[in-house]
């Protein structure tokens, strides 16, 4: 779709090379740049303890967001090198980075400097906390720093951080969406562009109806796990008799009647503390315990396909090698031969396009 594109990635770790894979998926060329002084990106040395070395020095975590690109191990700093670069940066179309302040400028590889040698040039640049502010931006401290893990947890776990690099997911789609209207954009104009995308702009960007229950209701976040803070029961985890977990999600008044009737505590449908989703959500303690009785009276199978069937919103809780042993899910692996290794990762692009 985007084969006559060539994009230089001069990225690291995930949030960047993230948005270059997802070029790389639409067809373009994606030439990816790595310091041969410090053996590539540093992901390649993030293993698991479990996971062993390999003579193509490429792990799982490295793996995740680098398919189908060109690598090129370079030293910057040497004329020859450096020279590589630029020659490269003349035809390309997009530049990726995302390198340490003060860095693209040490190396003559910021726009200023790439656009008198591509005029037209899309450059999109990745930073922490905005130019401005030059503080160490990983993905956890970020998660910390907007709010993101003073809502996650429980007062009895304290604040945790979401077992994955969501911020730099969330900044890598904000790129990518920001060089696609570049690239409509210069169709129309001609005219390259600079793109900037802050970690920490992604991650507010991202607090949606949490943000706005502050700024519209004074109301802070709190720890409160999965739950919902406008829904119940929203997010209430349930373990059944089968030794099952599922979590529910019921978004009105009619779903929370059919759940009930289904599972046989039709005693709570006319409860005065659970009429409406306002009451629900002040009385969702009391409203929980009373759930967790019922569910732990009753198997999985007893009502899964009756809850599928009423339109009930809920889901089973699978482990990532469960969730892998399903067809939809094995449909959405992509996997390249690196060496030895054959490697494995999840596309970034799932949508679905029919040209008309």
């Amino acid at each position: 779709m985007l084969k006559d594109l060539m994009v230089v990635e001069l990225a690291s770790v995930l949030a960047g090379p993230d948005a270059g894979m997802f070029f790389a998926e639409m067809g373009a060329r994606v030439i990816k740049i790595e310091n041969k002084t410090t053996n590539g990106d540093v992901t390649r040395q993030w293993r698991t303890a479990s996971e062993k070395s390999n003579q193509e020095n490429v792990s799982a975590y490295f793996s995740a967001v680098n398919w189908n690109k060109e690598h090129l191990f370079l030293d910057l700093k040497q004329a020859n090198n450096k020279k590589q670069v630029v020659d490269l940066l003349k035809d390309a179309d997009i530049v990726i980075a995302n390198f340490k302040p003060g860095d693209a400028e040490k190396f003559s590889l910021d726009y200023t400097s790439i656009k008198q040698i591509n005029p037209t040039i899309i450059y999109g640049e990745i930073n922490g906390f905005g130019a401005d502010d030059n503080r160490v931006a990983y993905d956890v401290v970020l998660q910390a720093e907007t709010g993101f893990m003073a809502m996650n947890g429980t007062a009895s776990s304290g604040p945790l951080k979401m077992p994955l690099a969501m911020i730099d997911v969330l900044a890598a789609h904000q790129l990518k969406e920001g060089i696609l209207v570049a690239l409509l954009n210069k169709t129309q104009s001609g005219k390259g562009a600079y793109l900037q995308v802050a970690l920490y702009d992604a991650a507010l960007a991202s607090l949606k109806n949490q943000a706005t229950n502050w700024l519209m209701n004074g109301e802070n976040s709190k720890l409160i796990g999965s739950l919902h803070p406008n829904i119940a029961p929203y997010g209430e985890t349930y373990q059944t008799k089968d030794g099952k977990w599922m979590v529910l999600a019921i978004g009105t008044d009619n779903q929370f009647k059919s759940m009930l009737t289904i599972i046989g505590a039709t005693a709570l449908i006319n409860d005065e503390r659970f009429l409406s989703n306002v009451k629900r959500v002040a009385n969702r303690i009391v409203l929980d315990d009373l759930l967790k009785n019922y569910f732990n009276q009753i198997s999985l199978s007893s009502f899964q396909e009756k809850f599928y069937k009423a339109n009930i919103p809920f889901g089973i809780i699978k482990d990532i090698k469960t969730v892998f042993e399903e067809d939809k899910a094995k449909a959405l692996v992509l996997e390249e031969k690196v060496g030895s290794i054959n490697t494995k990762r999840i596309k970034t692009a799932v949508f679905k396009i029919t040209e008309g």
